[in-house]
């Protein structure tokens, strides 16, 4: 396996950490729609004695709101939960499970590839999934209980329709890939993703740059988008990796 650690940080990660040590609780199952079996779980992700589906207790309490209001303006909506925490176990076996794929999926055969090949692979993967560093300075975003990944089904418990599923490897992922459409049926898909985002934002939660479903709140990612957007307000982390 190739040595993740040695890659270039990602600007979030530049980002201090002051630990709050709030709670990691359970996401309440009977108040959104959840992916059961868990979708990394059916791939043979090993939670052991953890569950994915917690969060600290201030994002749930903001997710719990996000969800009151979605209701209020689309009666019977959900929002689903793809995937919250996540150890550093399952980020190995994920972003392996990922790099591998990508050789099946386009008939590559890893010994004949050359170094430079092999780390144009690994970029990305990682352009999507966070390197499953022990670092407690550079948590992956998941492994804090701050980050989640997200989607939304309509009141027949159907999904809606976002354009392209949630962990595909490609522009399709990217929030606003869209939003310049002239196709009718692509315009619904930005629109679709306009409702989860402001769904979303109104909480305080900020989106991944290049992924849809993902949204943190608390954790160094989010920090740097807020520092970003109120850069005379400047923040730290609250969370940082989860250890209980």
């Amino acid at each position: 396996m190739e040595n993740q650690e040695t890659r270039s940080m990602k600007p979030y990660q530049k980002i201090p950490i002051q630990e709050c040590n709030e709670p990691l609780v359970p996401i309440p199952t009977d108040c959104f729609t959840l992916e059961s079996p868990h979708p990394y779980v059916k791939l043979g992700a090993d939670y052991g004695s953890k569950s994915p589906y917690y969060l600290r207790q201030r994002v749930l309490d903001a997710l719990m709101t996000a969800q009151a209001n979605l209701q209020q303006n689309y009666p019977g909506w959900n929002i689903c939960i793809f995937d919250a925490y996540r150890p550093i176990v399952v980020q190995q076996f994920m972003v392996n499970h990922t790099f591998q794929s990508l050789i099946t999926e386009r008939k590559l055969n890893l010994q004949n590839l050359s170094p430079q090949e092999r780390e144009r692979l690994w970029q990305e993967v990682h352009q999507f999934w966070a390197v499953p560093s022990d670092n407690p300075a550079t948590p992956p975003p998941h492994s804090t209980g701050a980050a989640i990944d997200i989607t939304l089904t309509d009141a027949k418990g159907e999904a809606i329709d976002m354009g392209s599923p949630i962990d595909e490897i490609s522009e399709r992922s990217y929030p606003h890939h869209y939003e310049k459409s002239p196709t009718p049926s692509e315009q619904i898909y930005h629109q679709n993703r306009k409702i989860l985002h402001q769904t979303m934002t109104s909480q305080g939660f900020f989106r991944h740059p290049k992924e849809w479903w993902h949204f943190s709140l608390g954790d160094q990612l989010w920090a740097l988008q807020y520092n970003q957007k109120y850069p005379n307000n400047p923040v730290m982390a609250k969370y940082g990796r989860w250890e209980g």
